[in-house]
C-alpha cells in the first residue's frame, strides 16, 4: 500500500507541472476573444517589441520580364578566312584579350602562291597593255593607225586592268601586300588580324586542321557596349517608355539586384510569341561583373501610386493570408492587439504597401516588430 502512494504521486506530478506552465504562459500571452491577443508589459519589453504608425509611400507598378545580357552586333565578330587553309600558328586561348589589328591565326595553303603568281603575270601584262593602249591612242590622233586597232588595244587594256584590280583587292583581303608580290616576294602563308578589340569567347580550331571560308575560326566580343536584351509581352508594352528604371537579377547572384535603364523599346511585335524586345542600358561600373549570354530576370518600374505602408516585419503571412496586429488598447497591465487580414500591394525599400480595406487611419498604431511569434 505504501508503494501504491508513491506511484500515484509520480503520475500526478507531471500533471501539476503542466498546469502550472500553462497558467504562466497565459499570464504572458492570452486571447480574450477571437482575433485579439493580449501582451503583458514584461513580454513587450523582453521581446523588444515596437509600435508604429501607417505612413504613405510611393509604390511603382512593375512589369516583369526576362532576357539576357548581350552586346550590339558590331561588338560581336565571328572570324573566318576568305580562302581556305591549314592552321599553322594560333597563339591565343579562350579568354585572352586582343587589340584591334593584333595577329590571331596564321594559315598556309599552296593556293595562296598561285594567286600571287597570277597577280604577278597580270601585273606584267598590265604594263605592256597600258603602253600599247597609249601608243595606239597617239597614233589615232595623228591618223596613222585605224580606229579598229585602237579599240582592240583599249579593250585588252581595260580587261586586264579589271583582272589586275580584282586580284590586287583579293590579295589585300588575304592581308598580302601587292607591292611585295610585284617585287617578287611570294609567300605561302596568310595572317588574319583582329578587326576589333575584345576578348576571345570561342575558339573552334586546332593546329594543323583545314578551315574553309564557311568555318568559324573564333569569336571575339567587345563588352564596351554591353546591355540588357529583355522580352516584354504585348499587353505590357504600352507601359514601358525610355528612361524607366530596371531592377534585374541573375541566377549566379540571386540575393543581389542591379540597376539599369530602358534605352530603347522595340516597335514591332513578334507574331508568334506576341512579345517585344526592350533594350536596357547598363552603367559602365557593371560591365566587368557580367558575361555575355547570362540569363536575367528583370522588373521594369513604370507608373507610381501612393498607398499606406508598414515595415515588412509588421506584415505576417500565414497560409497565404497576410495579417497585421492593430493596437486596440494599452493599459498598465499590457497591450491588446487585434489580428486583421490585409491585402498586400507590393514592397519598396523595406516597406509593404497595403490596401486600406479595414479603414485604418494614420492615428492607428500597429505592432511593427515581434509580431510573428504572437500570430504563430
Amino acid at each position: 500500500m505504501k508503494n501504491l502512494k508513491y506511484i500515484v504521486f509520480i503520475f500526478l506530478f507531471p500533471v501539476i507541472i503542466s498546469c502550472k506552465n500553462s497558467e504562466e504562459s497565459e499570464e504572458q500571452v492570452s486571447k480574450d476573444s477571437p482575433g485579439e491577443i493580449v501582451v503583458s508589459q514584461d513580454q513587450f519589453s523582453s521581446s523588444a517589441m515596437e509600435l508604429g504608425f501607417l505612413i504613405e509611400k510611393d509604390f511603382p507598378e512593375v512589369v516583369q520580364t526576362t532576357g539576357e545580357i548581350d552586346v550590339p552586333p558590331e561588338n560581336r565578330v565571328a572570324i573566318s578566312a576568305f580562302t581556305g587553309g591549314y592552321v599553322k600558328r594560333i597563339p591565343l586561348l579562350v579568354g585572352d584579350e586582343v587589340k584591334k589589328g593584333q595577329s590571331l591565326v596564321t594559315l598556309e595553303n599552296p593556293e595562296y602562291i598561285e594567286i600571287q603568281q597570277e597577280y604577278l603575270e597580270v601585273a606584267e601584262q598590265q604594263n605592256y597593255l597600258k603602253a600599247d593602249f597609249e601608243r595606239q591612242q597617239t597614233l589615232l590622233k595623228e591618223k596613222v593607225t585605224s580606229e579598229k586597232k585602237f579599240l582592240q588595244a583599249k579593250s585588252d587594256y581595260k580587261k586586264n586592268l579589271a583582272m589586275y584590280n580584282g586580284l590586287r583587292r583579293k590579295l589585300q583581303m588575304l592581308n598580302i601586300n601587292p607591292a611585295s608580290v610585284e617585287e617578287g616576294r611570294i609567300t605561302s602563308e596568310i595572317t588574319i588580324y583582329a578587326p576589333i578589340k575584345g576578348s576571345v569567347t570561342a575558339l573552334d580550331i586546332s593546329r594543323g586542321m583545314f578551315v574553309s571560308p564557311m568555318d568559324r575560326i573564333m569569336e571575339i566580343i567587345d563588352k564596351e557596349h554591353m546591355h540588357l536584351e529583355l522580352i516584354a509581352f504585348e499587353n505590357d508594352i504600352m507601359k514601358i517608355t525610355k528612361g524607366q528604371e530596371i531592377i534585374f537579377r541573375i541566377p549566379e547572384a540571386k540575393s543581389e539586384s542591379f540597376n539599369a535603364e530602358v534605352y530603347l523599346v522595340g516597335t514591332s511585335i513578334d507574331r508568334e510569341t506576341r512579345t517585344v524586345k526592350v533594350h536596357g542600358h547598363l552603367p559602365d561600373s557593371l560591365i566587368d561583373k557580367f558575361s555575355v549570354g547570362m540569363f536575367v530576370e528583370a522588373d521594369i518600374l513604370t507608373n507610381q501610386s501612393t498607398h499606406f505602408a508598414l515595415p515588412e516585419e509588421a506584415v505576417i503571412t500565414q497560409d497565404e493570408i497576410s495579417y497585421v496586429l492593430k493596437l486596440e488598447e494599452e493599459n498598465e497591465d499590457g497591450y491588446i492587439f487585434k489580428r486583421q487580414p490585409v491585402q498586400v500591394i507590393g514592397t519598396s525599400n523595406g516597406f509593404i504597401g497595403i490596401e486600406n480595406q479595414a479603414g485604418f487611419t494614420q492615428d492607428d498604431r500597429f505592432l511593427i516588430k515581434g509580431g510573428f511569434r504572437l500570430i504563430e
